[in-house]
């Protein structure tokens, strides 16, 4: 009896101690994305003399309202929201719309020509992105698009490759017979596509659109290289930016941060049952 309690104890002890360890990881994976977030957000209520000289844990005396207003104008982030909308909005409707045709010949019909394509695409992604820079930046200054718009959205549109297999991903759990019975009805493969397999691809376009709208929202380096001018400034480059004009004034800086924030918070928290929805559909099997 005694030994038998003593087994059931032990055996009890391992996985307690795998939840305690298991939670206490996520406890601090929380307080590494939420500190900052609280530091950067009370940072950017206070003013100049307050920031330096306070805790940064510490609540301003004063709001300072005015930092938002420096930023959202003098420092022209109501200038890289217009423009990094007007970049997303084009080059993720280009993406679900080259995307999911691609995927949706590319899945539906087995041919020599698709096999090929997708051990290119494979290859693709096996090489370094920043590899191929050089080329790309001389392809594209060859058709005089650096300087424009063009640039970082046709590259955004054309170099998806991730967003291709998360559709065929979905498509493999759309039966063969939706498709067969439309042609039977006598529709052709467009009112298939457009009518049948599209809406059917929502929860894959949610997730694609989540993860298309923050990278583009995140990027740096495209619309830098890309667009280098101020008139088209970014999100990112904008808030790069301030490091000239307000390099010593980190209020400022945390004011625009903020304001960067929103956007994708917003966009998160409005979409996020379906990319919840998508990744559970997506990993399921019939």
């Amino acid at each position: 009896m005694a030994e038998a309690a003593i087994k059931t104890g032990s055996n009890n002890f391992v996985p307690k101690l795998f939840t305690f360890l298991k939670y206490t990881i996520l406890v601090i994976a929380c307080l590494v994305v939420f500190i900052p977030l609280v530091v950067v957000f009370l940072g950017s209520f206070k003013n100049n003399t307050e920031f330096l000289s306070s805790n940064v844990f510490a609540l301003p005396t004063k709001f300072e309202w005015s930092n938002y207003k420096t930023a959202f104008i003098d420092g022209k982030v109501l200038l890289g929201l217009k423009n990094t909308a007007i970049i997303i909005v084009i080059s993720c409707t280009g993406t679900i719309i080259i995307g999911t045709m691609t995927a949706y010949v590319l899945q539906r019909f087995k041919t020599v020509l698709g096999k090929v394509l997708k051990a290119a695409f494979l290859l693709a992604t096996l090489f370094p992105s920043i590899s191929m820079q050089v080329t790309v930046y001389r392809i594209m200054n060859s058709f005089h698009l650096v300087g424009t718009m063009a640039a970082p959205i046709i590259l955004y549109i054309g170099t998806d490759i991730v967003s291709i297999y998360i559709f065929m991903q979905f498509l493999d759990n759309i039966s063969y017979s939706l498709d067969e019975s439309a042609i039977i009805d006598g529709a052709n493969y467009f009112t298939v596509f457009f009518k049948i397999i599209l809406p059917l691809l929502r929860p894959a376009i949610a997730t694609v659109l989540i993860i298309k709208v923050i990278s583009i929202y995140n990027d740096f380096y495209t619309p830098q290289l890309y667009m280098p001018s101020e008139e088209l400034s970014v999100v990112s480059t904008s808030l790069y930016r301030f490091m000239g004009p307000y390099g010593a004034k980190w209020e400022i800086i945390f004011a625009g941060i903020v304001i960067c924030i929103i956007p994708a918070l917003i966009i998160f928290l409005t979409l996020q049952k379906q990319i919840y929805a998508g990744l559970v559909n997506g990993s399921v099997k019939e």
